[in-house]
């Protein structure tokens, strides 16, 4: 018997796990939203995998040493955070909340940390900086336009963003099973999901009315007109982007780009090799949140050997299957200098709008002070791979673990 499925919380204040949140969220959202938060391509083998991964890792703490004066603060790319937390860039997050991307913003500058902001997403990078006071970072896909890419990095700069993370692994879209499932044709949900979007209300008003569904105002003004709301757009985009992204193009960027660079979708340790000899400031070990290639190994799987080769040459960053302060102290002590979340925020935000989010993360800094207190350590830099071991004991069982 699962002794946690009693528990049914109301409010994000009564949240006790990002568990919890997923299923406040679940309630909240029309199912055709909350596919679109959850979903993974094709069976979810890679979806579920990124969570299974850290399964591989237990932690051995010691114990007898003073912890109280424990911090969770960090460094990125010469900055000072609060955490070793980066909210993950979004698309769409109007689809979630109202003004998604700017609750998500707000809850990253009270939490000290950096909010990354989509390409797709459905507010102005200038609008967020203006509006949050937040660190902004700004993700990039490479569209078939070059002329959106050379607008974005306009915006981008305007709105004084920090860093410039380019996604290098959505290009070759991936095959979303479940959004097909959900339309009659491109655009068009079918009635199934329509009936359900009507069943909840209180979503449809926040995310549609008076105005309509947002739209992807980043790239709206190179969309066709019918093309440019979420409702919309969402099954367009696949048709505009680039296939043919390659090393030559990235070094083109690096000259283009005098702030931080980042490279967001690397796996392979070679890849790794060859961002820094293009001067790449950082890398984010990332399977797209199994949205992509279904099979794919976890990034937390690969991080050991990364690390090992690479740590003290370039910034590594990781996501994909984070839920818990544990996953994050995890791949910290593998080798991570910072850990990205995308789906953990965004279930608070659908659960509660911005107080979602902060819940969120704070159930997460919780979580992640707590480890650290249990395993005597006083910072995240103490983290180690010495902090843990790999691979289950041979004689672990269920019944033996009580």
């Amino acid at each position: 018997m699962n002794r946690h499925r009693a528990y049914r919380c109301r409010t994000v204040q009564s949240a006790i796990n990002i568990e919890d949140l997923r299923r406040l969220a679940a309630r909240h959202l029309a199912n055709i939203a909350f596919e679109y938060l959850e979903g993974g391509a094709e069976e979810e083998r890679t979806l579920r995998r990124n969570r299974q991964a850290f399964d591989q890792w237990q932690f051995i703490p010691r114990t007898l040493v003073n912890t109280e004066s424990r911090h969770l603060r960090t460094s990125l790319f010469g900055r000072d955070y609060a955490l070793p937390i980066i909210i993950a860039p979004t698309g769409n997050n109007g689809l979630q909340r109202r003004q998604g991307d700017l609750k998500l913003a707000r809850a990253a500058t009270q939490a000290q940390i950096p909010f990354c902001l989509s390409t797709v997403s459905n507010t102005r990078p200038e609008e967020i900086t203006s509006r949050s006071g937040c660190d902004l970072w700004m993700q990039l896909y490479i569209l078939e336009k070059p002329e959106i890419t050379a607008d974005l990095l306009t915006h981008a700069a305007a709105a004084n963003a920090q860093a410039l993370m380019v996604t290098t692994d959505a290009n070759v879209f991936g095959n979303r099973e479940w959004d097909q499932r959900n339309f009659k044709r491109p655009g068009q949900p079918n009635l199934r999901s329509v009936l359900d979007a009507l069943c909840h209300l209180p979503w449809l008003w926040d995310v549609a009315f008076p105005t309509g569904f947002a739209e992807f105002v980043n790239i709206a003004a190179f969309l066709p007109p019918h093309m440019r709301s979420a409702r919309h757009g969402a099954t367009y985009l696949p048709t505009i982007f680039k296939a043919r992204v390659d090393w030559d193009l990235l070094a083109r960027l690096r000259e283009r780009w005098p702030r931080t660079l980042i490279v967001k979708g690397i796996l392979h340790p070679k890849d790794v090799e060859r961002a820094i000899e293009l001067g790449i400031d950082g890398v984010v070990l990332s399977n797209h949140g199994g949205r992509q290639l279904d099979g794919s190994v976890a990034p937390i799987e690969m991080l050991p050997e990364i690390a090992q080769a690479y740590r003290a040459r370039i910034t590594l960053l990781i996501d994909s299957g984070f839920r818990r302060g544990t996953d994050i102290a995890k791949a910290l002590a593998l080798g991570a200098h910072g850990v990205l979340l995308g789906r953990a925020p965004l279930y608070g935000l659908a659960a509660g709008g911005e107080a979602g989010v902060t819940r969120a993360l704070t159930i997460l800094t919780c979580e992640l002070d707590r480890v650290l207190g249990q395993l005597g350590l006083n910072s995240v830099q103490e983290l180690n791979p010495a902090c843990l071991r790999a691979g289950w004991p041979t004689a672990f069982t269920e019944q033996g673990a009580r």
